[in-house]
């Protein structure tokens, strides 16, 4: 039936022209469903409820005269509505008014159950009515992880806990307006939501306040303060008695409400695998992702585990259900199309999108900081590495980190170390492409890694002759390495790191580091034994020195090759890896490589029981070294001392001059 009056409907419609929107758009801001709009609009609907009114005030970012003209525009029915469904309900026993603004629960909602139990251990604080003024709870965590979801599925189980009503309110501390609800507007909602007439509402905002905290003051309620921005924005919404709780949540970690109001925090996390699978059985069906398993566990890992790409990777499903999962998935391993799948429409299911509301609010350090982890080829990072990364000081990488940590945007999962979930990193790769520094960046963190892992590979092994390295790109920061024990933990943490970068320097053709960084990886890896990694960098180095036509850089690679191959069983690859190193060494005239390498492949015969030949090898190599003058012929002479066959077999050359008297039989021999 149309509405006999007709003018809300117009005025409405003449607002939502002037701003701008769609019907969908402001759907999306203010909450209220495009149907619900588009009846007001056509006027097929009754004039709106009193929720329904201010939100739509406040999707249109209303002010001042024009908003008190919007909500006149209602007139009489406005009142008149008060008492009916969808936002508030009349009390049986007293006749008063008592607010329902709970948003519906959430359809699928899965999991959670720590996180429910803590809440609901907070219930016997607000029944008791203990000495603190109420009782809060500030539920944080990053963008799209389900904080809502969880805030308004707990406050429906225990909505019957608080008879004296519900309060609602999005404070839009992360809108992409960028106009969070000041307190003025909020204070004067909560206050219509009692109702209170508009002849008893003060003028100055302290004493609206004060009439709220008035209202509140021996009843019962549960107050949901969604999507928070700052403590400012919360604290003039906070009961002044007990008896009350209070939900907040916010993508920030609101700390001066833990420490000053009292607070408590529960950070909301990803998903584990079993409740995204069960998610994803929720909204497609236990049939199918059991049928699809494999699928299924795949976009489970693409999603991140984080519950809003899940929603939307599986809304992408269900509108193709005879579609195997698995080409989804196959779509999604791109990573530059990855956002743009899990992207649908704009507002709340656009994961790009939602990902910018927080995006835009850190101060240009932290921005940046995030870009350019975008650039960054490890699973976390140090502070000294951000450092580099970001060519700053520690202390100012330190405090990057910690905004981005604030506004969960990084997880800090152990001290001193940070992270962050797939999809934001490609969201940040999206922004490094566009960041001038992005080179600079790349260059620095490939010479962090290069320059701590050398300073770590002395340390462990004194002996060795090291790569000759040219100084570091400015702004880089190496860690302070300050013993073996140290550069053994130091490698052990940054491993998988570190074959990263040497993966993210040969694709992004830096080919000397592409070598070099498998090179000073080489005496960690030997002495942990991880022999396939070893070959496997070693082969990504031999390739970006072929590329670069690096002969130092081949050879190097060939030899260590060799080394792997050898202590694999692969004798065959092993000699041919040390010959072609024999002559690249040759080529360079570097007679002292080339005594090493005629070392190697002596130990390689010597492995393979072919004893003479590991004697005829050996002695090329005492030849030169001799001839050298190099401490490392007595070695040498130990390795044919060594030798399991006859003596009269041996030819054992003299050492000369000074050098008879050394005996080194003792000392470490370089991989």
């Amino acid at each position: 039936m149309r509405d006999d009056g007709g003018g809300f409907g117009a005025r409405l419609r003449a607002c939502r022209q002037s701003a701008r929107l769609s019907q969908q758009e402001l759907a999306e801001r203010s909450g209220v469903s495009v149907r619900t709009i588009s009846n007001l609009e056509r006027g097929s609907a009754r004039w709106p409820y009193r929720d329904t009114l201010h939100r739509l005030a406040d999707g249109l970012e209303l002010r001042d005269a024009v908003r008190a003209e919007f909500i006149a525009a209602a007139g009489r029915r406005l009142a008149a509505s008060a008492g009916s469904a969808g936002g508030e309900g009349w009390r049986a026993d007293s006749g008063r008014l008592v607010p329902r603004q709970l948003l519906a629960p959430v359809r699928g909602f899965t999991g959670r159950e720590s996180e429910l139990a803590t809440l609901t251990g907070l219930l016997g604080q607000a029944r008791t009515g203990t000495p603190a003024a109420m009782v809060i709870s500030v539920i944080w965590g990053t963008a799209g992880v389900g904080k809502t979801a969880l805030a308004v599925h707990w406050a429906h189980q225990v909505a019957a806990e608080f008879p004296d009503g519900q309060l609602f309110l999005n404070l839009r501390g992360f809108d992409p307006s960028g106009a969070p609800v000041q307190a003025a507007t909020a204070v004067r909602r909560f206050l219509d939501a009692f109702p209170v007439p508009s002849a008893r509402i003060p003028a100055d905002l302290d004493a609206q306040i004060g009439l709220y905290r008035s209202l509140l003051a021996g009843k019962r309620m549960l107050i949901v303060l969604d999507n928070a921005r700052d403590p400012e924005q919360v604290r003039p919404l906070l009961p002044g008695a007990a008896g009350c709780l209070v939900l907040v949540t916010s993508r920030n970690q609101l700390t001066g409400l833990i420490a000053l109001d009292g607070a408590v925090p529960l950070t909301v996390d990803l998903l584990t695998k079993d409740e995204a699978r069960e998610l994803l059985a929720r909204r497609l069906g236990t049939v199918r992702v059991t049928r699809e398993q494999q699928a299924a566990g795949e976009l489970i890992d693409l999603c991140a585990r984080l519950p809003l790409a899940l929603n939307i990777a599986a809304s992408r499903a269900a509108t193709h259900p005879a579609a195997p999962l698995g080409s989804l998935a196959a779509e999604m391993r791109d990573r530059r199309r990855r956002l743009d799948l899990l992207s649908v429409g704009k507002g709340a299911a656009n994961l790009r999108a939602v990902f910018s509301w927080s995006y835009q609010t850190l101060g240009s350090p932290a921005a940046r900081m995030f870009r350019l982890l975008g650039v960054y080829p490890g699973p976390d990072i140090s502070v000294a590495a951000a450092a580099s990364l970001a060519g700053a000081g520690r202390d100012q990488a330190r405090r990057a980190l910690d905004e981005l940590t604030a506004a969960h945007l990084l997880t800090e999962h152990t001290p001193g170390r940070y992270s962050l979930h797939d999809l934001l990193r490609s969201y940040a790769a999206e922004h490094a492409r566009g960041d001038g520094d992005r080179t600079q960046a790349t260059h620095r963190i490939l010479d962090h890694y290069l320059h701590t892992a050398r300073t770590a590979t002395l340390l462990l092994f004194p002996a060795r002759d090291p790569v000759a390295l040219p100084p570091p790109q400015p702004g880089t920061v190496p860690e302070d390495i300050t013993g073996d024990q140290h550069a053994l933990a130091w490698f052990d943490t940054e491993r998988p790191a570190l074959l990263a970068a040497a993966a993210l320097a040969a694709k992004a053709r830096f080919d000397t580091h592409a070598w070099q960084i498998p090179s000073a990886l080489a005496v960690y890896l030997e002495r942990r034994g991880c022999w396939y990694d070893y070959a496997a960098i070693q082969t990504t180095a031999l390739a970006a020195a072929e590329h670069a036509g690096d002969l130092a850089g081949q050879a190097n690679a060939h030899c260590l090759l060799g080394r792997a191959s050898s202590r694999t069983g692969s004798h065959e690859s092993a000699h041919a890896h040390l010959r072609h190193a024999l002559d690249l060494y040759g080529e360079l005239g570097d007679r002292y490589q080339q005594a090493d390498i005629l070392g190697r492949l002596g130990d390689t015969h010597n492995a393979a029981g072919d004893h003479a030949t590991a004697r005829d090898t050996w002695n090329q190599a005492l030849a030169i070294l001799d001839d050298l003058h190099h401490p490392d012929a007595d070695n040498m002479r130990a390795r044919l001392a060594s030798l399991k066959i006859p003596p009269n077999t041996l030819d054992l050359p003299k050492a000369r001059g000074a050098r008879t008297g050394r005996n080194q039989v003792g000392a470490k021999s370089s991989p």
